[in-house]
């Protein structure tokens, strides 16, 4: 192997080795200690810079015996760029690395074999190949070998040796190696949590095991798993942003999750519960938190609802509305996926109604649902969709118009006095007045004697009052087109349809009159 080493270097050596020198009259031992190789070599700067850094030159200069594997400048400089300037920022990782290269005897080149595992300071083994090419440690070469200290010997090698990282033990480690819990593993990686699950935390995990998961029905679980959100919802909901040990939890405590739901601890003669689900293993804990097993998954609370219908409930101007709306059986229909528009009367308007019109309203269920349609539409109309003029078909089947000028937005004679609260399944405008859908005499001859019979209907209605002339249509409650009889047909089939709430319309000429259907 060539010598790296400069002949001023070798001359330091040689004076060291002779062991001397004169001061004074006295002779005095001159220091050869691993370190002093290190410091004395013109291709060590970057290691002796490192060995200084975190703290070890003295360490090392002791009584020993140390073998030092010394990576040169240019093994330094073959690292990517920006590690090395990292490693020397961070002195736990930077003496974990040069540990990783000293041994804590003397090994010299013959005492080496091939397949030798070398114990080093940092605790892990280092691996000695011996083949034609040469003494390998791990991936790096001896390039010179067997330069002797006082305190030990030092090899040169061309790389930088890096110790494997140490094991990791995060709550997903804990998931991942139970036995128990192979279900919450495929969870767990299905929701894209692992990652942030394997984060600094701290986390308190409440794990369900299979035989929990294996309590649910199994196309519930198979619906979970291949809906994200909802797993994820669930997931987290078995996870607290803290660490929660056994002896934190008290009897009647809230615990938050990361879903922003709480869980209830409950700490009796039975044992210590998370809602329902008994805690069988506690305080397994891990680098970034702490897992407790349970015997149950824990189900979220359903998210707060905010339909339409929710809207007018929590709305303290809007009592006779809901009254109305459950009344009329409407809430079950307009809490769907909608979307709908809903012009919401306030309860003054209703108190506007002439005296005795609202009761009148209320005791014929057939009138209340044609009023109340007629305030639905079966879109999303935001205040920036409606336009001066502009004619919206209602779940009646009439239109209502709207009126925008100086004075503000009109639907029909009613003003919108606030707009655009949005729900989930649509939108609400408050208006100052009841609409009133028309009902034209020539409507009222031509169906005086229309009656719809059984409603409710399973399987097959009768129309009873069709003149020659007359036709009828069925409609769902969006208003899309469902049945179409033929002329002056007396029965229509309902059977298949979704149950919910349906609008005969029958049509004599231009009039028009409609009438609820409730198929079971």
């Amino acid at each position: 192997m060539s010598n790296h080493f400069s002949k001023n270097q070798t001359m330091k050596q040689f004076f060291s080795l002779l062991g001397s020198v004169l001061v004074g009259g006295m002779a005095f031992a001159q220091s050869n200690t691993v370190v002093d190789i290190v410091v004395n070599s013109e291709n060590h700067n970057t290691l002796e810079t490192a060995v200084i850094a975190a703290g070890l030159a003295e360490t090392l200069s002791g009584d020993g015996p140390f073998t030092v594997f010394a990576p040169t400048d240019d093994a330094f400089a073959a690292l990517p760029d920006g590690t090395l300037d990292a490693v020397l920022a961070d002195n736990d990782m930077l003496t974990a690395i040069l540990t990783y290269h000293v041994v804590g005897s003397t090994a010299l080149s013959t005492d080496l074999m091939d397949g030798m595992a070398v114990t080093t300071l940092n605790g892990e083994d280092v691996t000695v190949t011996i083949n034609m090419d040469g003494v390998f440690i791990n991936d790096a070469q001896v390039t010179m070998a067997d330069i002797t200290a006082d305190n030990g010997v030092v090899h040169v090698i061309d790389a930088v040796l890096l110790p494997a990282p140490p094991p990791s033990n995060t709550v997903v480690d804990i998931i991942v190696n139970s036995e128990a819990h192979t279900t919450l593993e495929t969870a767990v990686i299905a929701a894209g949590l692992a990652g942030t699950l394997s984060g600094d935390g701290p986390f308190t995990v409440f794990a369900p095991t299979d035989a929990a998961f294996a309590n649910v029905p199994a196309e519930t679980l198979d619906a979970v798993l291949a809906d994200p959100a909802l797993l994820t919802a669930i997931l987290t909901y078995h996870v607290v942003g803290s660490t929660a040990l056994s002896t934190d939890l008290m009897d009647g405590m809230a615990v938050t999750t990361l879903n922003g739901a709480d869980v209830t601890v409950t700490i009796n003669m039975d044992g210590v519960f998370i809602n329902d689900a008994q805690v069988t293993m506690a305080d397994i804990v891990a680098d970034n938190g702490v897992v407790h097993v349970i015997d149950a998954v824990l189900l979220p609370p359903p998210p707060p609802s905010n339909t339409v219908v929710d809207i007018i409930v929590n709305s303290e101007n809007h009592n006779t509305l809901e009254t109305a709306v459950i009344a009329a059986g409407l809430v079950e229909t307009l809490s769907g996926d909608g979307p709908f528009t809903v012009f919401a009367p306030t309860d003054d308007a209703f108190a506007g109604l002439p005296e005795g019109t609202l009761d009148a309203v209320l005791a014929d269920i057939d009138l209340l649902t044609a009023i109340l349609t007629y305030h639905v539409a079966g879109t999303t109309a935001l205040s920036t969709d409606l336009m001066d003029g502009m004619a919206v078909t209602t779940l009646n089947g009439a239109d209502v118009t709207v009126t925008i000028d100086a004075d503000g937005v009109f639907i029909n004679d009613a003003q919108v006095t606030v707009a655009d609260l949005v729900a989930d399944n649509g939108v609400v405008h408050v208006i100052d007045a009841v609409l009133l859908p028309p009902t034209p005499d020539a409507v009222e001859e031509a169906t005086a004697s229309f009656n719809v019979f059984p409603n409710p209907a399973t399987t097959w209605v009768r129309i009873d009052g069709l003149s020659s002339t007359s036709t009828v249509v069925l409609r769902d409650a969006h208003g899309r087109l469902v049945v179409t009889p033929a002329m002056q047909t007396q029965t229509m089939n309902v059977e298949g349809l979704p149950a919910g709430m349906y609008f005969l319309e029958i049509q004599e000429g231009t009039a028009r009159e409609v009438k609820p259907l409730v198929v079971r």
